[in-house]
């Protein structure tokens, strides 16, 4: 597989790397074997984050012995010093190492966050700290905004950027990651198959392809997902007519009402489970069996019933979506959708 070097880190990794959400559900066993895989596979770079489960005990476990042939990233949520300084501690621990390569402030999506961060006594100075102490050796970010996104890489105080990307949110390479290139910035892929809304694995990988400065971090669960990826690298081919026409056809049936999944608008204080409604179309664009369907939504749809529209989610929603208008529209499309059984 292709190395890309990762901007100004100077660091070389595959050209496509391996997140680490989905091994939280695996027993400890298999997803130590799903990292090494993806190792012995050719991979790298391995993205992962404190909150997510044991992932950091999995992925650290699985590259312990091959730790000086790979790049370990990671994220806190922390916006203090002192909650950053036990993040790090946690995932060095966890990680089974004694210095982290990229160290990221997760998921700054508004000037608030930002500047809290950055602030004296912020999450930035105890990364800092560590960093001039060989605890880490290069600081990024990861964020659902662009506007946010844009002043933080122009702070100078960055490394890598890490931001949704795939043909549904292609929105950042018309500026974001131009001025990130600019700024000899290396920039991170999260989300590559729309956080799993996109099952077209082929389309979203050559999609990406034409991207190369772009480094991908899809998440697999199993062997056999990370080698369909991986082939599609060792096996590049650009995108076809026929796959641009189907590319167009996804967006114009997504459009501007697509859920990311991020997370960002629960919990719900009326335990509405949001996503869970949310999803509702794609899993009726994908033609899954009635069954199937039912035992996904069914109950979300369920806790819909309960929303308030107090407004909550739209402040939480690092996508502007009109949450509301969209759990009425998605409950009675999942209303009719019973109607045809």
């Amino acid at each position: 597989m292709k190395s890309v070097r990762l901007g100004k880190t100077g660091l070389l990794v595959s050209e496509v790397g391996c997140g680490g959400i989905p091994i939280i559900p695996l027993s400890f066993d298999q997803g130590v074997s799903v990292v090494r895989h993806c190792f012995e596979q050719g991979i790298t770079f391995f993205d992962t984050a404190n909150m997510y489960g044991d992932s950091e005990r999995k992925i650290g476990h699985a590259l312990k012995s091959v730790r000086d042939k790979v790049i370990l990233a990671t994220k806190t949520l922390k916006r203090d010093s002192e909650g950053a300084l036990k993040h790090i501690a946690s995932s060095l621990e966890n990680l089974e190492t004694d210095r982290i390569d990229i160290y990221q402030l997760h998921n700054i999506g508004n000037e608030e966050k930002l500047d809290k961060v950055l602030a004296p006594g912020g999450a930035y100075e105890a990364v800092n700290k560590a960093r001039s102490e060989g605890k880490i050796n290069f600081i990024g970010f990861s964020s659902h905004d662009i506007s946010i996104a844009l002043k933080a890489c122009r702070t100078g105080l960055f490394s890598t950027i890490q931001f949704p990307f795939n043909f549904i949110e292609h929105d950042p390479a018309d500026e974001l990651f131009k001025i990130a290139q600019e700024l000899d910035m290396g920039i991170i892929a999260m989300k590559p198959l729309g956080g799993g809304l996109l099952d077209r694995a082929d389309l979203c990988f050559r999609f990406l392809q034409q991207y190369p400065h772009v480094v991908p971090i899809p998440g697999v669960s199993t062997q056999k997902e990370a080698d369909e990826i991986i082939e599609l690298y060792l096996s590049p081919r650009p995108l076809s007519e026929a796959d641009h026409k189907q590319i167009e056809i996804l967006r114009s049936e997504l459009g501007k009402k697509f859920c990311h999944r991020c997370g960002y608008c629960i919990p719900c204080e009326q335990k509405v489970d949001i996503p869970g409604v949310m999803n509702f179309r794609p899993l009726v664009a994908r033609r899954l069996p009635h069954s199937t369907v039912i035992n996904m939504v069914e109950t979300a749809v369920e806790s819909a019933e309960n929303c308030t529209e107090c407004g909550e989610c739209l402040e939480k929603c690092p996508y502007n979506l009109p949450i509301p208008d969209l759990l009425k529209e998605n409950v009675a499309l999942f209303r009719d959708y019973l109607k045809q059984f």
